[in-house]
């Protein structure tokens, strides 16, 4: 579904992205490293968000880099980023009434059914984003991206900050969503959340993939955990 092949981003003379290859079919795929390595910055070249120096991003077979934000949503790529990125002055109905009505169909994504997987959004669908709960507004971010209609969800770190509980719930709600069709890319600081989502784990130092590997085996490498996420 999605292909990435020596995908390279400066920030200055800062060479973040240094050939990234990255392949992400119908099952989800967990991105995890240190901080720095250059996880969100992948996340955000994704959704052109960030120029490309140099690589190749597909999509279906469609080449994507150089297309700004709102095409790449509109060829399916939805967005939950780093730190939930909600506007504090809306409530929760007026940010899924930003995103909400332009598709139809019997799959496609409705504020309704964003409610339904969400009941804890239509208890507070008039309270201001502000006032939200960390996982409250956790399921906002997630419930505006599924109202682009993805076919591939990009995820920044949606367990950060959130309570054990919590994280247990946002697991199975997304588990939910793989076994309805939708491919994800979640980028994930916690080993234990990245291997209960995904059966394949792609580690990032530097700017470089430097292991692309099974969650069990992973699991059971606890050098290659040392090593590659130790700090």
């Amino acid at each position: 579904m999605l292909e990435v092949r020596g995908l390279n981003v400066y920030y200055g003379r800062a060479h973040i992205l240094q050939g990234v290859d990255l392949d992400v079919g119908a099952a989800p795929v967990a991105l995890l490293g240190r901080n720095g390595m250059g996880k969100t910055t992948l996340c955000q070249a994704l959704m052109g968000l960030v120029p490309v120096t140099s690589g190749a991003v597909r999509f279906h077979g469609v080449d994507l880099v150089g297309r700004r934000p709102y095409q790449q949503a509109a060829v399916g790529f939805g967005y939950v980023p780093q730190g939930r990125r909600i506007f504090p002055s809306l409530s929760v109905h007026e940010h899924l009434r930003l995103v909400g009505g332009g598709h139809s169909g019997d799959r496609a994504w409705t504020m309704d059914r964003v409610y339904d997987l969400f009941p804890r959004l239509a208890e507070r669908r008039k309270s201001g984003a502000a006032s939200l709960s960390g996982g409250e507004q956790q399921m906002l971010a997630i419930g505006r991206a599924l109202l682009t209609n993805p076919k591939l969800l990009i995820m920044d770190e949606p367990s950060e900050g959130l309570a054990p509980v919590v994280v247990e719930h946002l697991i199975a709600t997304l588990k939910r969503l793989a076994d309805e069709g939708i491919a994800m890319l979640v980028v994930e600081q916690k080993l234990a959340v990245a291997t209960a989502l995904a059966d394949r784990l792609v580690i990032i130092v530097n700017g470089r993939v430097a292991l692309d590997t099974t969650a069990a085996a992973f699991t059971a490498d606890v050098a290659a955990q040392r090593r590659l996420l130790g700090v």
